[in-house]
């Protein structure tokens, strides 16, 4: 069971000092895990099955490192026990994350508008508070624990570019999609590599660099329905947009596009894409390096997408697995090199 330390032993000097990461090429090997989503019992199983083990409580390997891809709140029913080990881990050394659309969404739910106001940069609407109630209540008893995560939240990079020691293959971590131009943009104008809170106001102004940025590297090329259509999920959401494969080249429809379970109303899925969202797309081709991202709540076995390129969010919270891939400098990601548990109902 993963154990959330008792408010008591937390301290927010602890949890806001800026950790660096590992120095580069320190860790033989790479584990990237998907979105948790408060499945922290899975989490466990998931370290223990790769050789992880507590060490003064925080989980360790020997020679390797984990690459969390974000999301690691909402939904799953042990929020505050994951993140306890997950910034545990980031905080030792044995682990380094990006931020998900989740955390990012968190920040901004949290953040008000101007000091003293009762709105928020994010509106307290009823999708965005039924998509972060299960986090705010359990953190209800622990309001101080909750505000210094969300500091915690705001040093975290949105990507990673990392080379291995022995191969020298670089390979790329970011949660929904790897956007060079804006990562570029992002990098000349926030030399902080966590999130300032000038970029957190500016990311929620629609047409600014900022909101661009945010939308793409945590929430990929979503594109939206015609006026009066819907997607309804299976868990009861509706959807005005939808997610899209930033990799596909030589696509013709909207449904050869799509990249999520929910399908298309069978009108739009036949349609050919217009010009304007072909030029929305990104094409990350099979010349760039290796690229794991999270965000797409895949089913069934998991496998690379392209030889270079693999998601890792297989649906933990809804029943599916917690998935990583086991990344040994490789240039081209092989199947055998994912490993899961499936997530007890």
């Amino acid at each position: 069971m993963a154990n959330s330390l008792p408010p008591s032993q937390y301290s927010r000097e602890n949890l806001n000092s800026r950790i660096n990461p590992p120095r580069q090429g320190e860790a033989k090997g790479f584990d990237i895990i998907g979105d948790i989503h408060g499945c922290a019992h899975s989490l466990e199983r998931l370290l223990a099955q790769m050789g992880y083990k507590k060490n003064r409580g925080v989980y360790e390997h020997p020679g390797r490192q984990v690459i969390f891809l974000g999301d690691i709140v909402d939904r799953g029913p042990r929020i505050r026990e994951a993140l306890a080990l997950v910034h545990s881990m980031v905080e030792r050394g044995s682990a380094l994350m990006v931020l998900g659309n989740h955390e990012v969404n968190a920040l901004t739910y949290c953040t008000p508008l101007e000091s003293g106001s009762s709105e928020y940069l994010r509106a307290h609407n009823t999708h965005n508070n039924r998509q972060i109630a299960e986090t705010l209540t359990q953190f209800s008893q622990h309001p101080q624990e909750w505000r210094d995560y969300l500091n915690w939240f705001k040093s975290l990079p949105l990507y990673l570019e990392l080379e291995h020691s022995v191969t020298q293959q670089v390979f790329r971590a970011v949660h929904a999609c790897w956007d060079q131009t804006l990562i570029d943009s992002y990098a000349e104008s926030y030399a902080d590599p966590g999130l300032t809170d000038f970029f957190l106001r500016e990311s929620v102004k629609p047409g600014t660099e900022a909101a661009s940025i945010k939308q793409r590297l945590t929430g990929g090329v979503d594109l939206v329905l015609p006026e009066g259509m819907v997607i309804c999920s299976k868990d009861g959401s509706t959807r005005r947009a939808f997610r899209t494969k930033f990799w596909a080249d030589n696509v013709r429809t909207y449904g050869e596009l799509l990249f999520q379970p929910d399908p298309l109303p069978e009108q739009i899925a036949n349609t050919l894409i217009s010009h304007a969202d072909r030029a929305r797309m990104v094409h990350y081709d099979a010349s760039q390096p290796p690229l794991f991202v999270g965000h797409y709540w895949l089913k069934g076995p998991p496998r690379p997408l392209m030889p270079n390129l693999a998601c890792l969010d297989y649906s933990a919270v809804k029943y599916g697995r917690l998935v990583a891939y086991r990344m040994d400098g490789e240039a081209q990601l092989r199947p055998e090199k994912f490993v899961w548990v499936y997530v007890d109902p």
